[in-house]
């Protein structure tokens, strides 16, 4: 077991977002989160990061918090800010800085090496304002795999990019299956019953299912109430 929720719930005051929720994943699994806005997919990364505490109920990580490798949504980055690509990437190396505030040097190694493997080489040197949203969304995830993380979620990582961009990226998961817990959050359902071995439905509860028992029928009737 790498991520327990025991009877959790939580509320952003008044308004129930999770509700007696009671998960396990396991050591390695692949699994996709869906369900509609305000369903609490979002919520429960946030949770598992810490970010957030459950009003009742647990969650429990058998995985150091440095040995989790996060992809936000893209809208929680300001693409104006005046950084690079590869320093974007070396942010997910803080917690390997020096007292004088240098990293070592196999850290931009390895930066250049994930960028490589996710279709990025070559761009190291442009702002991260300048990229398409597909490249916007490798370069995160080159971020998120810079701590050699137990656990990767991925939020939304497909979300408004270009249908090429968002085959590679699941493409690039699934060379990563097996070795890593893998949680993705997405509205892709085609992507889904391809890639994932495992769907949890966010409704405020969670339902789990395979990846075949989540038709379009189902999908229809889930986000339209």
């Amino acid at each position: 077991m790498v991520i327990k929720f025991k009877n959790l719930s939580f509320s952003y005051g008044t308004v129930d977002v999770l509700k007696d929720v009671s998960i396990e994943v396991k050591p390695g699994e692949y699994i996709g989160i869906i369900g509609p806005n305000g369903g609490g997919k979002t919520t429960a990364l946030k949770l598992i990061l810490g970010f957030l505490s459950p009003n009742k109920g647990s969650v429990e990580i058998d995985v150091p918090q440095t040995k989790i490798g996060y992809v936000p949504q893209i809208n929680a980055y300001d693409k104006e800010f005046p950084i690079s690509v590869l320093e974007i990437v070396l942010t997910g190396s803080l917690s390997k800085l020096k007292w004088w505030g240098g990293l070592p040097p196999t850290e931009k190694t390895r930066a250049k090496e994930l960028l490589k493997e996710v279709g990025c080489e070559g761009l190291e040197n442009r702002p991260f304002g300048t990229l398409s949203g597909g490249q916007a969304q490798k370069v995160l995830i080159a971020r998120a795999l810079m701590c050699d993380p137990e656990a990767l979620l991925l939020d939304e990582p497909t979300a408004n990019i270009d249908a090429e961009s968002e085959q590679a990226i699941f493409s690039y998961l699934k060379t990563l299956q097996g070795k890593k817990t893998i949680l993705i959050v997405t509205h892709n359902f085609e992507a889904i019953i391809k890639n994932v071995e495992r769907v949890l439905c966010f409704q405020h509860v969670v339902s789990s299912m395979k990846p075949e028992e989540v038709c379009k029928h189902f999908a229809i009737g889930m986000y339209h109430g």
